[in-house]
């Protein structure tokens, strides 16, 4: 269980609002849970030998775990492919990141190291079958909004300079120049926010629509944090947002 002063800390000097929900998407997604963290002062770059150990049993025990049961019978996935159809997309055309990264290690048996922010990520995220991103906050411009897109805002996808817009009604992170830094709520982060060898402050997310979402957000979470802690040796505030709290 999270403790409660993890929860209830953030940084107050600033005022700034990292990571919030429209209105409308917590009306539309009443079970929707989502955990934030904010690491400050990170050390980030290949991950170390500990870290790689533990990514790979991770990745092992998940195989053994999982094996080839169906993403529709996982809970957690079952209901992102609900998420994803309620707002006017095929859940197995564009997948969350989630049931992509299980995908990947169950076809191909692995998934390669990144550096140690992002290979924190997936280690939680294929644990818990939740998608978790990692975005650099100097890269953004303000704090990051979930929300339903109107097709004017810019996506810039990883590794490319192509701008793309938004489906109308799609849900989108943007920040507060409109730039989109997830599609199809978490189906691919942009080029911007991703996290590179030199970034040193993170917003890191994880969110969940199955029944039991808040037990395994509260509990991913904690998991994100002592891997933080270990492996980047920064400072974390968190939190658990939902419909008795829109934002951090």
């Amino acid at each position: 269980m999270l403790p409660p002063s993890l929860i209830k800390r953030r940084e107050v000097k600033s005022g700034m609002t990292f990571f919030q929900y429209h209105p409308d998407i917590l009306k539309a997604y009443p079970q929707l849970v989502g955990g934030v963290i904010v690491a400050r002062g990170v050390q980030n770059g290949p991950s170390p030998d500990e870290l790689k150990a533990a990514y790979l049993a991770e990745q092992k025990a998940v195989i053994e775990r999982v094996g080839s049961t169906s993403p529709g019978e996982i809970p957690a996935l079952a209901a992102w492919r609900a998420a994803f159809r309620a707002f006017g997309v095929d859940p197995t055309q564009y997948r969350s990141a989630a049931e992509a990264l299980l995908r990947r290690l169950t076809k191909k048996g692995d998934i390669p190291s990144i550096n140690t922010l992002v290979d924190i990520g997936n280690l939680v995220s294929i644990r818990y079958q939740l998608p978790v991103a990692v975005l650099d906050i100097n890269r953004l411009q303000g704090g990051i909004t979930v929300h339903f897109a109107d097709g004017t805002e810019k996506f810039t996808d990883l590794n490319t300079n192509e701008v793309e817009h938004p489906a109308v009604g799609e849900v989108i992170f943007t920040d507060e120049a409109k730039t989109v830094h997830a599609r199809r709520w978490c189906w691919r982060q942009s080029d911007q926010c991703a996290a590179r060898d030199d970034t040193t402050d993170a917003l890191i997310t994880v969110e969940a629509h199955h029944a039991d979402g808040e037990r395994d957000i509260r509990a991913a979470l904690q998991d994100l944090l002592t891997l933080l802690k270990n492996s980047t040796h920064g400072t974390m505030a968190a939190a658990v947002l939902g419909k008795e709290r829109a934002g951090m």
